[in-house]
């Protein structure tokens, strides 16, 4: 088990032009943190926790957040 990915429910939306976006995630303590914008969009590699997918850069509570969309359709947050 890595202890430095950990898996979040996501509410997203997808746009008019077919992207996915992310508007919240969940955090593990049951916290709700608010997307208040997605800043880049890219396939990229996780150095922290490993795995790879669509990472979304987000700013979520005054910080930056890397969000990654895995290929098995879940949703994770570096540690």
């Amino acid at each position: 088990m890595n202890y430095d990915k950990v898996y979040v429910d996501v509410n997203a939306t997808f746009t008019r032009d077919g992207r996915l976006l992310p508007k919240s995630f969940v955090w593990e303590d049951g916290m709700t943190y608010e997307i208040s914008r997605v800043r880049d969009i890219r396939r990229a590699a996780s150095l922290k926790a490993g795995g790879a997918g669509t990472r979304y850069t987000c700013m979520a509570d005054g910080r930056e957040v890397y969000l990654f969309y895995e290929d098995n359709n879940m949703w994770f947050v570096e540690r």
